[in-house]
Order: structure tokens, then C-alpha cells, then sequence
């Protein structure tokens, strides 16, 4: 057999045992099974588990001294029941996450949990779907998870999403109410996405904005990365705690840095060298693209070091400017080719310097203003070039020249 065919049905076995569950119940006090068990129900080695820990360790930026616990968590703790809800959204998180090639996420991620229930890629439907729902929030009140794809609208009772006979809002706060905590995929479940884009005919939501008692981990992007998707849940099973956040409630192991400070074209940026129209020499050199609209400086995220499909590429690195999906409003900021310095989000179209100081605080001001530094002691950048970024920025330049 061959390693691709083996590896195809090792998908198939652990797709049937998450969605057609036999001998679910473990000797261990008659919950469901540690992920250990269903690995080895599944023919992995030992050996296996353990590469699986340590890749888990790597992807949560924990040292080797956390495998050993990693391991041990995974080998005692029964599998986590998740219920993955859908409210108003295109269904990219769950695309994402399903089509991910790293075994993190592809394989290994659906032994590690219980998905009973999620009513876009479950066997059940009807009244045998809400039956398996209702058992899960009976069985395993206050241990399970809700994970939130998209989100509900408040206009007209919530009637613009109806899932099952009853308003989206209704059902999110019902499943959330003994939920030991809650994960919001995606721009949408996070900030609230194009859905919520103005006038916001629906008054889209996101879900921080309706469930105010429990505690929400967001994890944006349109759609997030699979293997941070992965991570998150793993260190929820791994440490039985939500991971650290930041002050949006996002992991910070995640979307502690900007994507520009982790870009491989980051030292085009600092010499000064842009792409300044596509196809141009800049752009066949591979020339930082923030003239054409990069929101890579302001957008936090780990797109530029975990990037996607098995870590091959991420957009910038494929030549497209970042659209900062993970920002909170992207959607509604001007066009995805403005750059950041035209964005009226930030109060002001002409000063790069009040830009970096109102996105990204003291450490990371001056985005334009520092590219202008950059280009005066750059010899590629031609004098025409500081006359066009403008009054402001030559100012910048000249003081901090002075200093």
C-alpha cells in the first residue's frame, strides 16, 4: 500500500469514527476516549504520538520541556465535545480548516475532539441533528465547547438567519449557556465581516457582542489559518484553559506581531524599494508591495511565518498585498489597493507618522514616515520619489535626520 493511499485511509477511518462514533465510551469512568486511545484504536505507534506532541509544541511556540506534558494530557484527558455552529457566514473557516494538508489539522485534530455535532458537514440532519445536540449540552454540561462560524443578526427577532425553526441568536445563546468556553472563527464570528458591512442592513453581530458571560476566544481571519485553528484547540485540551490574549481577545501566540515585522520582503521595505505598479521591475524582484495597498504594517497575524497550504506560500509571498482580513473592519476601510496612509479608519489621510503611532503604538510608528528615512539612505530611490510621498514625510525625514 502506498503511502498516499495509507494516509487516505487513515482519513476515512477517523472521519467515521468522529461522525459514526462506535465504542465511544472508555473504561475510564465511562466518558469518551482520550485522543491517545482513538490514535491507537487507529493503528498509530507510539512513536507517532510523540512526533505528534512535539509538532504540537512547535505550533504553540512551547519549548521541548512541554512535549512530556503535552503527551501526558493527551493520554489521560477524554476528547473534548465540540459544537461547531453556523450563523451568518460563506463557510470558509470550516473550508479552510477541512481542506488543511498538515496532519495537525488533517488528521490528527479530529481524533483529538469530539465533533458531534455541526450541522454543515455532519452525517445527521432535521430532528436527529437537534436530538444529538440536545444530548451533548445534557451529557457534558459545562465540558463542552462551542465553536462559532459567522454570526447572528439582531434586526427583525434575528429572522434574517433561521437555522432549524429557530433565530440564529436564540440558538447561540441556548448551546452557549453551559458551554465551558466559546471560540469565535473568523472575521466574521470575530468583528463581523462583509455581513456587517454599513449601513449593516441586518445588524450583523459579532459574537463577543451577544454572549457576554462566557469567555470568547477570537480567532479572526477571513479565513483563519488551519494549523493556528488546530493550535488553539490543542492548548485548550492541553492546559484546560483558554491560551493567553490579547487586550481584542486573540491568542497572542498568534497575533502577538504584525505580519510586516516577520515579512521576507521586509528588508525591500527598509531600503526603501517598492513595487510601485504591478508587473513593474520592483514587482518581478520581489520589492515590498505596501505602495500597492499592503496592510501587512497594521494587520496582526501569523500568515508571513506559519503561512498556508503545508506552510508553501501566504499572499504576499504569491505577490498580492495583504488585505488585513484578521483587522478588526478591514471590510469597510477603503480599497484593498489604497495604501495605509489613505485609510480613513485612522482619522487622517496625510500623515503616515500619526498612522503608525495610532495602529501600532510607539515601537511601530511612523510607517511611511520610516520608509521615507529608508529611501533618503537608500541610493535605488531617486529624489522624485521623496517629492511625491509628500510635505510631511520630508518633514519627518528632516527631523530625524537632525537627531
Amino acid at each position: 500500500m502506498t503511502t498516499s493511499t495509507s494516509n487516505s485511509c487513515s482519513r476515512v477511518a477517523l472521519w467515521s469514527a468522529m461522525f459514526f462514533p462506535t465504542g465511544n465510551l472508555s473504561a475510564k469512568g465511562g466518558g469518551l476516549e482520550s485522543f491517545y486511545d482513538v490514535m491507537r484504536s487507529h493503528g498509530a505507534t507510539r512513536r507517532s504520538f510523540l512526533k505528534f506532541c512535539s509538532l504540537t509544541a512547535t505550533a504553540l511556540g512551547l519549548g521541548s520541556s512541554f512535549i512530556p506534558r503535552i503527551a501526558h494530557a493527551l493520554e489521560t484527558k477524554p476528547r473534548t465535545p465540540v459544537i461547531w455552529l453556523h450563523g451568518l457566514e460563506c463557510t470558509c473557516c470550516t473550508e479552510s480548516f477541512i481542506r488543511s494538508s498538515h496532519p495537525l489539522a488533517k488528521d490528527a485534530i479530529f481524533s483529538m475532539i469530539s465533533l458531534d455535532y455541526d450541522d454543515t458537514i455532519m452525517a445527521a440532519a432535521g430532528m436527529q441533528a437537534e436530538a444529538i445536540l440536545n444530548d451533548i449540552m445534557t451529557s457534558y454540561k459545562g465540558r463542552y465547547i462551542v465553536a462559532v462560524e459567522g454570526n447572528p443578526p439582531l434586526n427583525e427577532d434575528g429572522m434574517y438567519c433561521f437555522p432549524g425553526g429557530e433565530p440564529f441568536i436564540e440558538k447561540l445563546k441556548r448551546v452557549s449557556a453551559d458551554a465551558k468556553a466559546v471560540i469565535a472563527w473568523g472575521a466574521c464570528a470575530s468583528w463581523g465581516c462583509v455581513q456587517a458591512a454599513k449601513p449593516n442592513p441586518t445588524r450583523a453581530t459579532p459574537i463577543a457582542g451577544v454572549i457576554l458571560d462566557k469567555p470568547i476566544i477570537k480567532v479572526p481571519g477571513c479565513p483563519p489559518i488551519p494549523e493556528v485553528m488546530a493550535a488553539i484547540i490543542t492548548y485548550v485540551i492541553t492546559f484546560d484553559r483558554i491560551p493567553p490574549l490579547d487586550r481584542q481577545g486573540r491568542p497572542k501566540m498568534f497575533y502577538g506581531q504584525r505580519i510586516h515585522d516577520k515579512c521576507y520582503r521586509r528588508p525591500h521595505f527598509d531600503a526603501g524599494q517598492f513595487v510601485e505598479n504591478w508587473d513593474d521591475e520592483g514587482a518581478r524582484k520581489g520589492h515590498c508591495l505596501y505602495k500597492m495597498g499592503c496592510k501587512g504594517p497594521t494587520t496582526y497575524n501569523a500568515c508571513s511565518t506559519v503561512r498556508w497550504n503545508d506552510s508553501v506560500s501566504f499572499p504576499i509571498q504569491s505577490g498580492h498585498g495583504c488585505l488585513g482580513c484578521s483587522e478588526n473592519g478591514f471590510w469597510d476601510k477603503g480599497s484593498f489597493y489604497d495604501r495605509v496612509v489613505d485609510i480613513n479608519q485612522f482619522g487622517v489621510e496625510s500623515n503616515a507618522d500619526r498612522i503608525g503611532l495610532a495602529v501600532v503604538g510607539a515601537a511601530g510608528a511612523a510607517i511611511a514616515a520610516h520608509a521615507v528615512v529608508s529611501a533618503i539612505k537608500s541610493s535605488v530611490v531617486k529624489m522624485q520619489e521623496l517629492k511625491s510621498l509628500g510635505e510631511a514625510h520630508n518633514k519627518a525625514a528632516q527631523e530625524e535626520d537632525r537627531q
